[in-house]
């Protein structure tokens, strides 16, 4: 038998008042060191989030993440940021955000359109998140920056918007449906496009929306400028395009513009009515250079086959049949793109690689837009090669079902390979023209100018 004694009730007092008082003094410890880490300044090393991590924010993330817009969370306070600090992290380590996916090591570096963060800024945001992510002083917080409202034009506010007649209202449940609608764009006389953008009244159940130009029939437009083919594209990712300065594509009078539309159900009935927005060059202004938008992919198209759990790879090829400057570079793929890259089969059988994207993201369809002094200049019958690669497999964690083959098709479950370059087509003396003022250019950047 087990014996048990009491313990004396003096000590059962003493015992309690001990445990009391230390309760008492941890407690003061910890307010104390609270205030004082609150009133403590700054180490002279460590990264703060007014100081240091805001600006990066209002630079590259908050155009999106305030509120009012479709962004997940806001980022604009401190305590805004603070519960998303780790998850923050993650995704700029991976160059995830702001969605930016080309390899920036290989290629053109530099572009007009360019939202990515420099390795210094995500060095800092790592640092921040690392180092306990403390405040800063509030003073050190740069001015709240003012957001145009979400129904504004990126472009600018239109000369001339067109949509279709009616509202389209999508079935809440069932498959994807592709409807092509129409409008007049009841314009009298020729203009040229100086910027145009798409914009759905219902983003949420629109995939995708391209338009086409139909001119009046029986016009002969072979010496107007006029260049058929695609005009402009939404999908999500891409906030309209805007031509360099003299540079555009021509409307002609009484053309009639075609919507291809491509709704998905999200679970409830939806409507939506899309419209194009275009800003014009003054009226009888002629932009020296015409935009021709080349779309070439893998072909024929039933050769893409994605065998269940593997990686493949597809290439397509397109022959330049003038000299040419290549504007921009948008990769398209479908869920289980992986990345795609450029490369100029040049003259004498060289190769040069353009640009690349090696995380591509379906759920971001970006128009990559070079700057203007190192936009690819190629000369007549250089080969265009476009490399796909596609992630069948469980490590693609946007892959909708690795076990399944997947080939061509519309369905975002389907895929794709399509490379959508916007071309300036030149003439042989425009084209030497232009690389004889390149090559000028880069001799006084080598050697600081003024040489002869």
């Amino acid at each position: 038998m087990t014996r048990i004694e009491k313990m004396p009730k003096r000590f059962c007092w003493l015992r309690a008042a001990t445990l009391t008082g230390l309760a008492a003094t941890v407690a003061a410890v910890a307010t104390l060191m609270t205030a004082l880490a609150a009133t403590a300044p700054d180490a002279p090393n460590s990264v703060t989030f007014t100081r240091d991590v805001a600006p990066i924010f209002q630079k590259a993330c908050q155009t999106c993440h305030h509120p009012g817009t479709a962004a997940p969370m806001s980022l604009l306070t401190f305590q805004d940021v603070r519960p998303w600090a780790r998850s923050i992290k993650a995704r700029v380590m991976a160059r995830e955000m702001p969605p930016w996916h080309l390899d920036k090591s290989v290629g053109i570096r530099e572009f007009k359109n360019d939202i990515s963060l420099s390795d210094a800024d995500i060095n800092t945001i790592v640092r921040w998140v690392d180092g306990g992510t403390p405040q800063g002083d509030p003073k050190d917080m740069p001015p709240p920056l003012t957001f145009r409202p979400e129904t504004d034009w990126f472009i600018g506010k239109p000369d001339l918007t067109i949509t279709f007649d009616k509202e389209m209202t999508m079935y809440a449940n069932g498959p994807d449906w592709w409807i092509n609608k129409y409008a007049d764009t009841g314009l009298t006389e020729d203009r040229w496009v100086k910027a145009m953008q798409i914009k759905p009244s219902n983003a949420r159940i629109v995939h995708h929306a391209v338009t086409s130009v139909i001119p009046p029939a029986g016009t002969d437009l072979t010496d107007s400028g006029f260049v058929g083919g695609e005009f402009e594209e939404y999908a999500v990712g891409k906030y309209g395009t805007t031509f360099p300065e003299n540079t555009g594509r021509l409307l002609p009078a009484g053309s009639r513009i075609q919507f291809d539309m491509h709704y998905f159900a999200i679970g409830e009935e939806a409507k939506d009515r899309t419209t194009l927005g275009i800003v014009f060059y003054p009226k009888g202004y002629v932009p020296k250079y015409k935009i021709t938008m080349v779309n070439f992919r893998n072909l024929p198209n039933d050769d893409l086959e994605i065998p269940p759990n593997s990686i493949v790879r597809h290439d397509g090829y397109f022959r330049l049949p003038r000299p040419a400057r290549i504007v921009s570079f948008q990769p398209h793929m479908h869920m289980r793109g992986k990345g795609m890259t450029l490369e100029a089969i040049n003259l004498d059988n060289s190769v040069t690689t353009i640009s690349s994207t090696d995380h591509f993201d379906f759920n971001w369809h970006i128009a990559y837009v070079y700057r203007d002094d190192v936009a690819p200049l190629l000369p007549a019958g250089t080969v265009l090669h476009a490399i796909g690669v596609h992630d069948n497999t469980s490590a693609n964690r946007r892959n909708p079902d690795p076990s399944m083959w997947a080939g061509y098709g519309e369905r975002s479950v389907d895929d794709m390979l399509q490379l959508r370059l916007a071309v300036v087509y030149l003439d042989d003396a425009e084209y030497q023209a232009q690389v004889a003022e390149r090559k000028t250019k880069v001799t006084q950047l080598l050697t600081g100018g003024n040489q002869r």
